[in-house]
């Protein structure tokens, strides 16, 4: 993990979203910590990332989120060269929905 981020106000906001039960308390939370912009360019990341992930390319993507090829390039980068937090998180919503339906 970068060292940049690692502090003490950090770990607490963490902590903070790790103590969210449901969908709705992380409305409720992200609500009144970020704004409605930052919300939905956090989703947009996500969103650029699942479908870089699905190969599709900078222009279908840009067409679908509405991303600039900057954010596209950027979520890229992360993918490839970050810290697998994008793949750990997919994995994990993958083996959940596998489950899921399994049941």
């Amino acid at each position: 993990m970068s060292k940049n981020i690692r502090n003490e106000s950090t770990d607490g906001l963490f902590q903070a979203i790790l103590s969210l039960q449901d969908m709705d308390e992380c409305y409720t939370f992200f609500e009144d910590v970020c704004t409605i912009n930052e919300i939905q360019s956090l989703a947009q990341r996500f969103e650029v990332a699942r479908l870089l992930r699905e190969k599709k390319t900078y222009l279908e993507i840009a067409e679908r989120t509405g991303a600039s090829t900057a954010t596209i390039s950027r979520v890229n980068r992360s993918l490839n060269y970050g810290n697998d937090g994008y793949d750990m998180v997919f994995r994990r919503m993958e083996a959940e929905e596998q489950k899921d339906t399994k049941e």
